[in-house]
């Protein structure tokens, strides 16, 4: 693309016209103004000559970098070709742009500042023609001009929800006289001050979590999977700075959700310094790419985010294996239009594991490694099988735990056989299977079982990951009994059953033994408690944190295997 690029709606104008808006780029702007009376009458004269709006885009060393035929909002900078530097600082880039009718700059323009982070908006309203002045001379194209820069927090338009502060008009000496720089420092001095009071931990990824609320959800499934993901946001690193939700009855087929809500999260985005934007469902390769267009920031959904959680959790060689070959799958129809985040490995939420690459060299290379992977997959998936043949032999009995994620499989392990397995408050603590001894009751006398604990489900799993870890999942199908675990604590217990349910329902092979364990029973209240029971008589209650309940169900894990 030429430096001279002209950009916008160029529909009728003449060569000669043309010729005029290329010669703006030469037009060199002093660094501690916002422009100069020339050039602001230039730009004026050839906006009134092709009777449509003007733009002109120049930085802080006073080169003009960009032309355009149209308002702020229709020539606007990419936000991907736009300076990163976030809510502590400006783009380093003032507009100079014209008005064809005498008012102040309109909100789309507006926008448009705030989207691009532009140092300053100078709107030149137009006389409709230049005119002589009664002694002789012309006083030009320019009637007035308004003065726009983003608002701080501290700003009172930031009360009536406004981003921007514009000025009264103002005479095209007074604009041009005034010390930008001046201006801009204390803009980002203010920024500065209010990016560093909010940041919690810069080690954390900013994120703007996105809910869309379809026709088939009700308003507590949406809750519940909007809190979901947040939860995720949170056990991948990340810090949700704001959630924006929208309600559709069906998902935009290019977006996913309105253009109106694009608009509003690059707006939160730029204004909060978010670097990351998470959507609670899943995105097609077109939609993730339109909305970073669109955004300027990453976005990803809920299964690449599932896939980051994965990737940090995995310690031994067959979780890592397991969880590279899902990402690859994952990304290996997301290559194209990736731009120039496909050139480098990343950092940060949802870029964790194999990273990312280039199509041309790199699309052959991932799917012999996607080949390999499943290979040695496949051989780990032989080797616990050979396992479980060796601990049949032995003729001890396995009970697998399953559970949603977070209903506190491995704290339950670890209090009833003294295992050491990580435990935190935190989706997905967990990921590589541990099996440990236990001794229960059996007919009179204490019986050695051996006790698996599992990677925990959560609401459509994302296939990718159900293929990758279905030798994992297989300790569940070989098991003789298996425990379903449940926190009852969690306003959506119900749904988490059939969540996992579903999930067991699809395996292959199923224990002939099944028991549903309630735990958590001493963070939730007596009318919840009495609901679980009347309609779940012949589960065990228990908190394994507080080892409540944790006798009754070893003498029912006793009772499971007597047949086994």
């Amino acid at each position: 693309m030429s430096i001279e690029t002209i950009h916008g709606n160029l529909k009728g104008l003449k060569s000669s016209q043309l010729k005029q808006l290329q010669r703006l780029y030469h037009q060199r702007q002093p660094r501690d103004r916002a422009t100069t009376p020339e050039f602001a009458q230039r730009v004026a004269a050839i906006s009134t000559d092709i009777n449509q709006p003007v733009s002109a885009y120049i930085n802080r060393r006073g080169q003009v970098i960009r032309v355009g035929v149209g308002s702020p909002r229709e020539t606007q900078i990419p936000p991907l070709e736009l300076p990163r530097y976030g809510a502590k600082r400006l783009s380093g880039i003032r507009c100079v742009t014209t008005a064809l009718k005498s008012d102040p700059p309109k909100k789309p323009s507006l926008t448009a500042m705030v989207l691009q982070r532009l140092d300053v908006l100078v709107t030149l309203t137009l006389t409709g023609q230049g005119f002589q002045r009664r002694g002789g001379g012309a006083t030009g194209y320019v009637e007035s001009a308004y003065l726009a820069h983003l608002a701080p927090e501290s700003d009172p338009n930031r009360e009536q929800g406004l981003y921007w502060t514009v000025s009264p008009p103002l005479s095209l000496d007074v604009v041009t006289q005034q010390d930008f720089l001046d201006l801009v420092e204390g803009l980002e001095a203010e920024f500065e001050r209010e990016y560093v009071a909010q940041q919690v931990d810069i080690s954390h990824q900013r994120v703007v979590v996105v809910g869309l609320m379809t026709a088939d959800l009700d308003h507590q499934q949406f809750a519940d999977g909007l809190a979901e993901v947040t939860r995720l946001v949170d056990t991948a690193g990340g810090e949700v700075l704001q959630t924006i939700t929208q309600r559709r009855s069906r998902p935009h087929p290019q977006t996913v959700i309105g253009a109106g809500k694009v608009q509003e999260i690059a707006i939160a985005v730029q204004t909060l310094g978010a670097s990351l934007v998470a959507f609670d469902q899943d995105l097609t390769p077109a939609q993730a790419r339109n909305l970073e267009q669109e955004i300027g920031v990453r976005v990803i959904d809920r299964t690449e985010l599932i896939l980051d959680i994965f990737a940090q959790r995995a310690r031994s060689r067959a979780g890592k294996l397991q969880v590279e070959l899902a990402q690859l799958e994952y990304l290996l129809p997301r290559l194209v239009g990736r731009g120039e985040a496909m050139s480098r490995l990343g950092g940060g939420i949802g870029t964790r594991g194999p990273g990312e690459t280039k199509l041309e060299t790199e699309r052959r290379r991932i799917q012999k490694r996607v080949s390999r992977l499943q290979q040695e997959v496949n051989q780990l998936q032989s080797h616990r099988s050979r396992m479980r043949q060796q601990r049949q032999k032995q003729e001890v009995p396995t009970i697998a735990v399953v559970g949603y994620t977070n209903a506190g499989k491995s704290t339950l392990l670890n209090n009833l056989t003294h295992a050491e397995i990580y435990a935190e408050d935190q989706l997905f603590a967990t990921l590589d299977p541990t099996t440990r001894r236990l001794n229960v009751p059996c007919q009179g006398e204490m019986k050695t079982i051996l006790l698996t604990d599992t990677v925990g489900f959560i609401k459509e799993l994302p296939p990718a990951l159900i293929d990758a870890f279905r030798a994992t999942l297989e300790e569940v199908s070989e098991a003789d009994a298996m425990l379903h675990v449940v926190d009852l604590s969690h306003s959506a217990w119900e749904s988490q059953i059939e969540s996992v349910s579903k999930i067991l329902e699809a395996m292959p092979i199923m224990p002939p033994e099944s028991l549903l364990v309630f735990n958590k029973i001493d963070q939730v209240d007596s009318e919840t408690l009495s609901y679980a029971k009347e309609h779940f008589p012949e589960a065990v209650y228990i908190s394994a944190e507080k080892r409540l309940g944790l006798e009754t169900l070893r003498e029912k894990m006793g009772e499971m295997i007597i047949n086994a």
